[in-house]
């Protein structure tokens, strides 16, 4: 796995490398008699104790092994895959296609009370349409070329997204007015996720707020990538390449911090209906 931007994931490496080291240490060898035991390169040991290679599950034995700590060997693996799912490459995730990405989130917002959204760039999965969701993911298995089954993973998106209706869930959604704007699918489609997007706004788990996009901000925030924050315990960011997942608590504060200047920002009630109802008059 290539080196995070994630300073969550890099924070996860470097404790697993310092770990790896004290074993090490205790062991009272040098990191050169750790290679040969290993039948390593004399370099490798190193490059893991400075976390500028990650470890294998093999690797990670075989260090327990060399400093004759077995024992610690599960823990240390599991704090390793741990760090491997704070940034994990889209390709990684969708190499099998679209529906068990889907499905593998299911338990997470099954468990999760308060959701916080900002979405910056497409409507949030839990409140599109089937045809909405038809059109991005089709977008997306495109682009990635992943294996064709939008079909089944808009299905398992569509029966993920029945917690804003079912549950005691809670859902504070902020989107940038040009979100409303980006025409995925043709107009009946579009009209028919803005129609949605009112719909939503009169459930009474769902706050919705649009960010108007004349609104000044250079005192408040700028844009931002999307994220979600799922209760106090994660955010999940959506990068290009990449979904990180944040957990340490500092970082899960800063988007915290984020979401509340972006509602400063938001307009709500009336005023965001009239947005949304302009973007569907702009269809034509």
């Amino acid at each position: 796995m290539p080196m995070s931007p994630s300073s969550s994931a890099q924070e996860a490496r470097a404790a697993l490398a310092a770990r790896l080291r004290e074993l090490r240490l205790d062991a009272g060898i040098t990191s050169k008699e750790l290679a040969a035991r290993c039948g390593w390169s004399v370099a490798k040991p190193s490059r893991i104790e400075n976390a500028h290679t990650a470890p294998s599950d093999a690797d990670i034995r075989a260090w327990c092994t060399a400093c004759h700590a077995e024992g610690q060997a599960p823990d240390l693996i599991a704090a390793n895959r741990q760090a491997d799912q704070m940034y994990v490459q889209w390709r990684r995730l969708q190499r099998t296609g679209l529906r068990r990405l889907q499905e593998a989130a299911a338990p997470l917002y099954e468990r999760t009370r308060a959701f916080r959204t900002y979405a910056s760039n497409v409507v949030p999965g839990y409140l599109q349409t089937p045809a909405y969701a038809t059109a991005l993911m089709g977008t997306i298995a495109s682009f990635r070329g992943t294996p064709d089954d939008v079909s089944e993973a808009v299905a398992a998106r569509m029966r993920r997204s029945r917690v804003i209706r079912e549950g005691d869930h809670r859902f504070a959604v902020l989107v940038e007015e040009h979100v409303l704007n980006h025409r995925l699918g043709d107009a009946g489609v579009m009209s028919g996720q803005l129609g949605n997007l009112l719909a939503c706004m009169t459930l009474p788990a769902v706050s919705l707020g649009i960010v108007p996009t004349a609104m000044p901000r250079e005192t408040v925030m700028w844009p931002l990538e999307a994220f979600t924050i799922f209760d106090d315990s994660q955010v999940n960011v959506e990068l290009l390449a990449a979904r990180v997942r944040v957990t340490a608590p500092s970082e899960i504060e800063l988007y915290e911090q984020a979401f509340a200047k972006f509602t400063q920002l938001a307009v709500y009630g009336a005023e965001a209906r009239a947005l949304i109802l302009k973007a569907i008059e702009a269809l034509g």
